[in-house]
């Protein structure tokens, strides 16, 4: 019986151990294939993974371009940024820490708060900025005393710097952190150094200026901390941008509008439309956008009923008030108005029930049309108005750039309004008045402009008739280079000569004529004469009372209840090369207030002019941004 078992016995152990033995080498089989699989076939993936552990890839924001001015001026450049870094895991106490370093800098109580929820939130070894723009005594207060600052570093970025400041920054404009809806997936907007353009230039061209981004390879540990920097590529700097604006004279106007609460001015040249001057008054600082404006300043900008925001030299509209006579005068001649032809001025016209007044009480007595615009006679212009009707008037004023938008390389430019008889009944359902054809004669009423379409107006009258269009870049940098000398000539407007050099001698006579609005405000030196027109634009209507017992002097009326201040004009007076338009706000009379600011922008510009050599404004050099 025994011996009948064992070879049954035998039997099974040796089929299981075959089981076994197969079962082991189905298993040493998998594993090997597994291990083939990952270090063959899976190898170069989990070299990749292994060294993005290792290596940690980090952008790099390149310098911003610059901007210049038309001589190669800097107004706008980059600035190194000095700021104060603390590293928690290398402090005892990140609140002690703070106290310490608030001894040497002041940390407000919001800076306290910020610090302490980045550091709860980020992992203890990465930098937390405390400060920012430090000045070199901070860095080296901070320096010195560094032994009593455990984790406390100074780092170096950079920011964007406003030589010019506030004379400036409603045409530079600013830059600011992206916003959430700035972010569109590109890594480079989510740098916390990286700043995009907002307003201004640095808004239009914000593009080109940005540059590419540059990146570093720094090796990391385990847990993510560096260990050194493997190799660093500083990208590309964005490409400077090259403007017509001359740095002198926009500073000039930034301190001569200074001198009143609000106001704008814009020269420009009368041959090419390169923009010289463009100036709103007041303004802010850009970097205080720059570097993050506090919640009480962007409040106390909003509230400031002068607008301190807005651009007044392309945004304001304002009734051009007489600067408008121009543009009348030239659509009565078009009209087949002899210009010999009088019109007299008792004070008055009547229209039906309405009388509509002259500015000059007892009237101007019998006037002819160089006459009419030498002394600013209302009375003839009404009846020029009366004449004409709105639409003649209006297809005028729309060939010298009144009316609509003229592309201006700026955000928030408007187009004012230049009424016609259909635009009233699309617009209020009503057929179009006979006095409002008068009050429209002398700029009053529905007409609006902005100083940036009155200087434009006076430039197509001054260079002969043809239609320029004002532009602020030397190089435009839209993919293409473009010299500003390249731009084509403009095309002319369709106006007879004779008709412009006659509405040209009555501006030249409102000058250097001693009858004429501005006498007092004329150059005295005969080799900077000058033309122009004055405007002085109602903001209320005024009453027959008021008319009977006499008007208040300026000083007695409420600041927001005076006229607006304004003029036009044209230098040098014999050969045109600048025009120039000047609007103060509830400034009171043209001639006495806005005049003297456009005297003294157009002689400082045929000054610098007459100095410039002969081969014209120097070309800028486009290299790397600093």
């Amino acid at each position: 019986m025994l011996q009948s078992r064992d070879p049954i016995r035998q039997r099974s152990f040796t089929r299981r151990l075959v089981l076994l033995a197969t079962g082991k080498l189905a298993l040493i089989g998998v594993l090997g294939g597994r291990m083939y699989y990952l270090q063959v076939v899976e190898a170069e993936r989990y070299r990749t993974m292994a060294d993005e552990n290792r290596i940690n890839l980090r952008l790099l924001a390149p310098p911003r371009g610059r901007v210049l001015d038309r001589s190669g001026v800097v107004l706008a450049d980059n600035q190194l940024n000095y700021r104060v870094v603390l590293v928690a895991e290398q402090t005892g106490s990140v609140a002690a820490t703070l106290d310490a370093l608030s001894e040497i800098v002041p940390i407000s109580e919001a800076e306290r708060r910020r610090v302490l929820r980045e550091v709860a939130r980020k992992r203890k070894f990465l930098p937390v900025t405390v400060k920012e723009n430090l000045s070199w005594d901070d860095v080296s207060r901070i320096a010195v005393n560094s032994p009593d600052l455990p984790g406390v570093t100074i780092d170096v970025g950079s920011t964007r710097y406003y030589p010019f400041g506030d004379k400036m920054a409603h045409m530079i404009g600013y830059v600011a952190p992206p916003s959430e809806q700035d972010l569109t997936g590109d890594p480079l907007l989510e740098l916390p150094d990286f700043r995009v353009g907002r307003n201004g230039v640095e808004r239009v061209y914000d593009l080109a200026m940005r540059g590419r981004a540059g990146n570093t390879q720094i090796e990391v540990n385990a847990l993510g901390r560096p260990i050194r920097e493997l190799s660093r590529n500083e990208g590309e700097p964005g490409i400077d941008l090259a403007l017509t604006i001359d740095a002198k004279l926009q500073t000039l106007a930034a301190d001569r509008l200074a001198t009143q609460e609000s106001a704008a001015a814009v020269l420009m040249d009368v041959a090419n439309g390169a923009v010289l001057t463009l100036a709103s008054h007041p303004s802010y600082d850009p970097h205080e956008f720059a570097r993050g404006i506090s919640g009480a300043s962007w409040r106390a900008l909003l509230g400031n009923h002068r607008a301190p925001l807005t651009n007044k030299a392309v945004a304001g509209q304002y009734a051009p008030g007489s600067t408008f006579k121009p543009i009348v005068a030239l659509a009565a001649l078009e009209l087949g108005i002899q210009p010999e032809m009088r019109v007299n001025c008792p004070g008055y016209m009547d229209l039906g029930d309405n009388r509509f007044h002259c500015y000059k009480k007892g009237g101007h007595g019998p006037v002819d049309m160089v006459e009419a615009l030498m002394q600013s006679c209302d009375v003839y212009f009404y009846e020029m108005g009366r004449r004409l009707g709105p639409d003649r008037i209006a297809d005028m004023a729309k060939r010298f750039g009144l009316g609509h938008t003229l592309a201006l390389d700026l955000p928030g430019e408007r187009g004012g309004l230049i009424p016609t008889r259909a635009w009233k009944m699309a617009r209020t359902g009503k057929g179009w008045a006979g006095g409002e054809s008068l009050v429209a004669a002398i700029g009053q009423g529905y007409v609006l402009a902005t100083p940036l379409q009155l200087a434009t107006m006076t430039a197509r009258i001054a260079n002969g008739g043809n239609a320029v269009v004002p532009h602020l870049t030397r190089d435009f940098i839209d993919g293409r280079r473009v010299d500003e000398r390249t731009i084509p000539p403009p095309a002319p407007i369709g106006v007879p000569q004779a008709h412009l050099a006659l509405v040209m001698r009555g501006m030249r006579a409102v000058v250097n004529d001693p009858r004429g609005t501005a006498f007092r405000a004329r150059s005295l030196d005969p080799a900077y004469a000058y033309g122009g027109k004055s405007g002085t634009s109602q903001v209320r209507r005024i009453t027959e009372e008021e008319r009977r017992v006499g008007l208040r002097k300026i000083d007695q009326v409420p600041w927001r209840e005076r006229e607006h201040a304004l003029f036009i004009g044209f230098g040098p007076v014999d050969a045109p090369r600048f025009a120039c338009a000047c609007i103060v706000e509830h400034g009171g009379g043209g001639s006495a207030v806005a005049a003297p600011i456009v005297r003294d922008l157009l002689v400082e510009a045929m000054k610098i002019e007459q100095n410039r050599p002969q081969n014209g404004p120097a070309k800028v050099a486009q290299g790397p941004a600093g």
